[in-house]
Parts: structure tokens; C-alpha cells; sequence
């Protein structure tokens, strides 16, 4: 699994744009400034809907005020249900939506969640980094169904 001290892989994902997918590269996305990433297991899947997102969403400022340059938020979903995803939350742009549709990232830092039990397939852990010019400073991983150690109050908290 990643840990504190790794770099975060190079891998060319997408990302919602007005015209439609955008290829962006992590390795550009994150190489400079300090980045929180908050991996997810689904788009609109409870958890993810009702409260992770959702924390992040409302305490965006509070996290900006503490030296944050970006919010990113992954989930092993296409571009498009990232797309629909944040318009339901009316995110604009205070959060990067990153659509890892083949779990390329999942994989590269060791946190798939194996979700064939719910009819899921192979998703992200639930997680929450804190990336600085490209290394990974702070990881947490929650347990499965757990919304704790990577809710944007902890990573507050640990800030």
C-alpha cells in the first residue's frame, strides 16, 4: 500500500470539462502545492453521497485557510457520473473531480477495495492523502463502511 514519504504515480486519468472528458495527468496535478485527495468507493454510493463528499464540500474554505491549494476527490468511476456526481452537489469548482475508470491509480497505490460481493466490482478504499510537491505527507484509509480516519474533519483536524 502507499505510504507517507511515496510519490504519487504519474497516470494520465480524466477529469469532467465542458466539452467532456479532459485527459489530466497526477503527476501534474500534483506535483506542486499541497493537495488534499480523498479516494471514494463510488459516486452516489451512501456513504460517499451522503457524507464524504459532502463534508468536504462544506468545509472547502476551512481547508483552503490551512495552506490546502486543492481538494481532489477519485473514485473508480467515468468522467461523466464524476461530472453528474459533483453538479448534484452543486461543487463547481471548489473540488477537482478525478475519474479513475479503470482503477490505473487504485492499483498503482495498493488501496482496491474489493467490492464483487456488492456488485461493485474493484473500487477504491476509502481514503484521505495529503499530497506535497508530489509525496505523499499524510494517509489514512478507513476501514470498509467506515467514514472516519478520511473525513474532512480529521484531515482538519490533522492539519
Amino acid at each position: 500500500m502507499a505510504a507517507v514519504g511515496d510519490r504519487v504515480p504519474d497516470i494520465e486519468l480524466k477529469t469532467p470539462g465542458p466539452d467532456g472528458p479532459q485527459p489530466i495527468s497526477t503527476g501534474e496535478l500534483f506535483g506542486t502545492g499541497r493537495s488534499v485527495l480523498f479516494g471514494v468507493p463510488g459516486a452516489f454510493t451512501p456513504g460517499c453521497d451522503r457524507s464524504h463528499l459532502p463534508g468536504y464540500l462544506e468545509r472547502a474554505d476551512e481547508l483552503k485557510s490551512k495552506g490546502v491549494d486543492r481538494i481532489v476527490c477519485v473514485a473508480v468511476n467515468d468522467a461523466f457520473v464524476m461530472d453528474a456526481w459533483a453538479k448534484s452537489h452543486d461543487a463547481g469548482d471548489a473540488i477537482v473531480m478525478l475519474a479513475d475508470g479503470n482503477g490505473e491509480l487504485a492499483q498503482a497505490l495498493d488501496l482496491v477495495m474489493d467490492g464483487t460481493g456488492f456488485g461493485l466490482g474493484k473500487r477504491n478504499k476509502r481514503f484521505a492523502a495529503v499530497i506535497e510537491d508530489g509525496t505523499i505527507t499524510q494517509l489514512n484509509v478507513d476501514e470498509t463502511g467506515a467514514v472516519d480516519v478520511s473525513a474532512c474533519s480529521a484531515v482538519i483536524a490533522r492539519l
